[in-house]
């Protein structure tokens, strides 16, 4: 790191020295000023999926570690000592709505007091989780599931990382501008891919896709609603409704049981088929993966 007031008294001493106008000196300043801190900012997410946010904009200006492991699930998870500790050095914090944050995000905050909290859902209107009789009291978290609203993430992250480190905005921001770019290139390409199916409801265990449905004109029916299992009156209207719909294929997520939609599934002489919200690879890449596995199952069902 650059030490400005020793290397701003020797500058000025070798201008004196040589009498070089007094304005080259003020220039020389500001260029050492504006070279900024090349200290990395070291940054801390709850998902896996806002690492490669993160990374994408900030490039090798930042240090990212995820909080919630993999193969965890973001509802009930609790960070591990070694986390705590690592926050310790945090200089910023971006969180997304997931349920574990209720609980934990005043104790992350008081583990490292100057560490600065940014809530990266600003500017986005956040649906309500659906169930199978309409919508619950919580609001839906999973907004890194829509490329969309991905973007608007992006900028909150992008204005962060000006804001702790100026001096490399130009680069932050053009980072931002290819990650937008490459966002809307792939929502082009998903929309095609799910252009064309038939029939665009689907059942997943967990209510997690509701924003990718909304992209793409789909619509999802959920087994599990606010952590809660359903009972045999609710299994029942499903599996009804499910048969009435022509539904054949159950969305399960890798965090969660597979139990209620292989009930499902046998009921309605279907199949389960995993997909992973929560994939710490190339998030891009999984969003495709993702689409292009709605395209398969939900052809095979017509």
């Amino acid at each position: 790191m650059i030490n400005l007031k020793k290397k701003t008294l020797r500058l000025a001493g070798f201008f004196c020295i040589w009498t070089v106008p007094l304005f080259s000196i003020g220039t020389l300043i500001q260029s050492v000023a504006a070279a900024g801190n090349d200290e990395t900012t070291n940054v801390f997410v709850s998902i896996a999926p806002q690492a490669y946010f993160v990374e994408r904009i900030g490039g090798n200006r930042v240090n990212v570690e995820g909080m919630v492991r993999p193969g965890f699930s973001p509802a009930t998870y609790e960070p591990v000592p070694e986390q705590m500790a690592m926050l310790g050095s945090a200089h910023l914090y971006f969180r997304i709505g997931v349920p574990f944050e209720e609980v934990w995000i005043s104790r992350l905050a008081q583990a490292n007091p100057d560490m600065r909290i940014i809530d990266t859902r600003k500017g986005i209107t956040l649906l309500p989780m659906k169930g199978l009789h309409g919508h619950g009291g919580r609001k839906d978290p999973h907004i890194w599931l829509s490329l969309r609203l991905v973007k608007v993430q992006a900028q909150n992250i992008c204005d962060a990382l000006v804001d702790r480190d100026p001096g490399h905005a130009v680069f932050y921001r053009k980072n931002l501008e290819t990650f937008h770019r490459d966002l809307d290139t792939l929502d082009k390409e998903i929309a095609g891919t799910l252009d064309k199916l038939r029939n665009r409801k689907f059942i997943v265990f967990h209510p997690s896709l509701g924003y990718f449905a909304r992209d793409y004109h789909l619509e999802q029916i959920p087994i599990e609603v606010e952590g809660k299992d359903p009972g045999a009156r609710t299994l029942a209207h499903l599996i009804d409704t499910a048969r009435q719909e022509d539904i054949r294929v159950v969305f399960v997520q890798a965090q969660f049981s597979k139990t209620y939609a292989k009930t499902v599934a046998r009921a309605i002489d279907g199949k389960v088929v995993q997909i992973d919200p929560l994939a710490a690879e190339d998030y891009m890449e999984n969003m495709r993966k993702i689409a292009q596995t709605f395209a398969e199952v939900m052809q095979w069902e017509n």
